[in-house]
């Protein structure tokens, strides 16, 4: 075995930035004090520095991607540094090439070292980012659980906007302000439209967490759109215009391709809920198809659906159009814990359903051999798995050649590969923002994070303690809706 070089690291420095190994494969690294003949990182021959490669900062959380070490032995075999600084949008490429010889890249997330490409790509989304957060004046109608993750994901080097408590006071001539879109009324939209004031629409997206958002889990991927919304078709979008517009390349596919196979071999979907699926009951030669309930005062029901509003229509609809099938039904897991508009009694599912499951949708998709929705997420999700796919409603995932549209959806037509479906909707789309370092990240980095929920923070103690109240309160209303006390 070759003897490593051993350089001494200050156990505050490793503690702040836990990938620095990454950036010095061919050392060993040991925390403490330097010994006699020993040099320690940041002094003397282990000197460092960002450089012409400094990451910006978003609020308290800062990592280097790249570090450029002096007195270390240059690359062998360095890339040109042109093509890397037209990816930072560097003018001048004369210090990038300076440092690149001298430079190393280390992954802030997994602590993997990183090729130049890699790297600067990983910055060049970063700084991408700050800039976008910078033009932030108001954060708006964000709930005050959401707030603490809401402030990390439009972080700036001097902290984050401000959360405007009412939108007469974020609705200011020039301004930018980032509003949860379902809670936008149109008399803000008029007020803001009257005042110059221009609105990015936030919600959460389609990779999102390990729990429910109705449980305070919070997300690690937002859809910020300043164009309008993606489950409102009757306006254009940014991811409208990105399906309808872009050029996907080929090697923008194959990271598609790539990110679909992880998706489906992880059995990954928005919520990853906990849970085994028990298998449906047998339907020999019958066709088999799911029918997911939704939220059915949630946005996008209000905006995206056609004629079948309610899932108990939904369920109505599905079987008049396929009188012999074997359907399945599953709930909403918001609408289950109680606080959710779409309660369907089991007997009243039963009318048109074989059977009503409770089952994670994950273990439910390989059962099936086709899927009925009005605008729901699992519409997508059974898409990337190769499932039938039949809309009711006019979701973000409609029009483009790969479902059947009961409702076509209006401006949309383009036949689209699947590939370059996901390319749009979970690459080109969302932001990804990491649970761990609360930092910026790619689609792939939350798909590791979501394969393994202890990496995720815990909610703070008052938050777990409220949740325990939330589950009993949301309890009791469930029963009040099964006994007819309640119906919402």
């Amino acid at each position: 075995m070759l003897h490593r070089p051993q350089l001494r690291v200050p156990p505050a420095l490793l503690r702040r930035w836990p990938h620095l190994p990454g950036f010095l494969p061919d050392y060993t690294l040991l925390p403490g004090q330097a010994a006699p003949g020993e040099t320690t990182l940041g002094e003397g021959a282990g000197r460092f520095a960002e450089g012409p490669w400094a990451a910006p900062a978003f609020g308290g959380a800062q990592r280097p991607v790249a570090l450029v070490f002096p007195g270390l032995p240059p690359h062998r075999e360095t890339p040109p540094a042109a093509p890397l600084a037209a990816i930072l949008g560097v003018e001048d490429p004369a210090p990038l090439a300076a440092a690149l010889p001298r430079t190393r890249f280390a992954c802030p997330f997994t602590g993997r070292p990183l090729t130049p490409a890699e790297g600067v790509a990983l910055l060049a989304l970063w700084r991408g980012r700050a800039a976008e957060n910078i033009r932030v004046n108001f954060l708006l109608h964000m709930q005050a659980w959401k707030r603490r993750d809401i402030a990390h994901v439009f972080g700036t080097p001097d902290g984050h906007p401000p959360f405007a408590e009412t939108a007469a006071e974020a609705m200011r001539p020039g301004a930018v302000v980032a509003a949860w879109a379902a809670r936008l009324t149109p008399a803000e939209e008029a007020l803001a439209a009257r005042q110059g004031t221009e609105i990015w629409r936030v919600e959460d997206g389609f990779l999102r967490s390990v729990g429910l958002g109705v449980n305070f889990a919070p997300a690690a991927s937002l859809a910020v759109d300043p164009l309008g919304i993606h489950y409102d078709p009757a306006r254009p979008s940014a991811l409208e215009r990105i399906l309808s517009g872009t050029d996907f390349d080929v090697p923008l596919l194959a990271r598609a391709a790539a990110l679909r196979a992880a998706i489906t071999a992880r059995n990954i979907t928005k919520y990853n809920v906990a849970g085994h699926a028990a298998p449906l009951p047998p339907s020999p030669g019958r066709p088999r198809i799911l029918v997911v309930g939704q939220v059915e005062d949630d946005a996008s029901i209000r905006l995206g659906a056609a004629e079948v509003r309610t899932n108990l229509g939904l369920l109505a609809a599905v079987r008049a159009a396929h009188p012999g099938a074997f359907i399945a039904f599953k709930p909403h897991p918001d609408v289950e814990t109680g606080y959710r508009r779409g309660h369907v009694p089991d007997r009243e599912a039963r009318r048109f359903a074989d059977t009503v499951t409770r089952a994670p949708i994950g273990g439910l998709f390989a059962q099936v051999g086709a899927l009925h929705s009005i605008t729901s997420l699992a519409g997508f999700e059974a898409l990337l798995r190769g499932l039938s796919v039949t809309c009711w409603g006019r979701p973000f995932y409609a029009g483009w050649g790969l479902t059947t549209d009961m409702a076509p959806p209006p401006r949309r037509g383009r036949a689209l590969s699947l590939d370059a479906l996901v390319a749009g909707c979970l690459i080109l789309y969302p932001r990804y923002h990491d649970p761990v370092t609360q930092l910026p990240c790619t689609p792939e980095i939350v798909l590791e994070r979501l394969a393994d929920p202890a990496a995720w923070p815990a909610l703070p103690p008052g938050r777990r303690a409220y949740l325990l109240w939330w589950k009993l309160q949301g309890r009791l209303l469930k029963l009040a809706r099964q006994t007819g006390l309640w119906r919402r």
